[in-house]
């Protein structure tokens, strides 16, 4: 009796560390926390805005995003490869751009971006229903010397990954571009910001076949410009769309997403009427 009694002492223990105690920090001045959902695949890969998340395994994504404003059209289609290594998520975008209007079409590769992120600080309740992530990224888009790259950009940022409960989930992102190199752009300072509401249901909960989660997703995504004669106007973009995550075929785990772009604001609507956001992932 007495065995059992201080075995199932032992087991209560670690139950309780496991939830909360000082097993479950580590890193830098213990600022981490294992249990924290952003090690778990729990937040969806956005549509409109910057990923945040930690990719575990290797991801590779094809984005497409075609917007239409005042005759003029925009298509951008992306490569998107992420992989982490431990902490550290690695990011590489190669997009092709077009853009076109009633007397003009330009196209070609635009900037090549290498990007990086990390987590800084962790919190978890005791319980689990609340998880939050701050972290820090950096961005940096390398000329493509083509009719839509011409420019360097810098872009450090700041994100933060918080879980309430079960099912949502709000991923946002804070940075601050800097464009270098001559011409219309050269020069310019943008302050970048986002967020990306999400109400994940699980396959057990909503049995679409050959769908292990569905995701809705509200994202707003805008800027605005500090070092020109119209330094201070905001552009405002919203997207509402899904994520399907499908059932995995062998060792890759595929995923699509689809959402509807539209304005916020003035400056949303003079840059875009009304777009379109899809998206391919698969990771390995």
């Amino acid at each position: 009796m007495r065995a059992t009694a201080v075995a199932d002492n032992d087991d209560e223990v670690a139950a309780t560390n496991s939830l909360g105690g000082p097993d479950a920090r580590f890193g830098p001045f213990d600022w981490l926390d294992h249990r924290s959902a952003y090690y778990q695949d729990f937040f969806p890969t956005p549509l409109l805005m910057d990923d945040t998340g930690l990719e575990q395994d290797g991801e590779f994504e094809l984005n497409a995003l075609h917007t239409a404003a005042n005759g003029q059209r925009s298509t951008t289609v992306t490569a998107e490869f992420e992989r982490s290594f431990w902490l550290l998520t690695l990011d590489l975008d190669v997009p092709y751009e077009r853009d076109s209007g009633a007397d003009e079409v330009s196209e070609g590769i635009g900037d090549i971006d290498l990007g990086a992120r990390c987590p800084l600080y962790q919190f978890v309740s005791v319980d689990g229903f609340f998880d939050t992530t701050l972290g820090v990224a950096m961005e940096i888009g390398v000329p493509a010397s083509s009719a839509i790259s011409m420019n360097a950009e810098f872009d450090p940022m700041i994100f933060n990954d918080l879980k309430i409960g079960e099912h949502f989930s709000l991923q946002s992102f804070f940075g601050y571009s800097t464009v270098t190199g001559g011409g219309d752009d050269g020069g310019l300072q943008t302050f970048e910001y986002g967020f990306d509401f999400a109400y994940a249901v699980s396959h057990k909960e909503l049995p679409l076949p050959g769908v292990r989660q569905f995701t809705l997703m509200f994202e707003l995504n805008g800027e605005t410009e500090l070092n020109r004669s119209d330094s201070g106007q905001n552009s405002l973009l919203g997207s509402i769309g899904f994520r399907l995550d499908l059932k995995a075929v062998g060792e890759l785990q595929p995923g699509l997403g689809l959402g509807f772009v539209f304005p916020i604001d003035s400056g949303g609507n003079a840059e875009v009427h009304w777009g379109i956001a899809a998206s391919v992932t698969m990771e390995f």
